[in-house]
């Protein structure tokens, strides 16, 4: 059975990239682990469900500046903008 890893904070992204790097034999591991044992899903809708879909009608200008934001977080603009709505309804609701 691998090691269950703690996953530190980083500073950097090639930080991040160096630690999942050196820890990538492990990290394979569980995730053979977690495939014969069919725990290992596909993403957020596998594990939440099915979420509907929403449309909004966003500012162009918005819009890039969501992809310029996102990409540097290396998402994509859409999960980015899920994440902003997130974290406004959060804020709101503990005001």
């Amino acid at each position: 059975m691998a090691p269950k890893l703690e996953v530190p904070t980083f500073a950097t992204d090639a930080e991040e990239s160096a630690w999942w790097y050196a820890h990538r034999d492990i990290v394979n591991e569980q995730i053979g682990e977690a495939l014969e044992q069919g725990r290992f899903t596909r993403g957020v809708t596998d594990r939440r469900g099915n979420t509907p879909t929403t449309s909004i009608r966003l500012d162009p200008v918005d819009i890039s500046r969501a992809r310029i934001a996102a990409q540097k977080r290396g998402l994509k603009y859409q999960t980015y903008l899920k994440m902003l709505i997130h974290e406004a309804l959060e804020k709101e609701s503990a005001a």
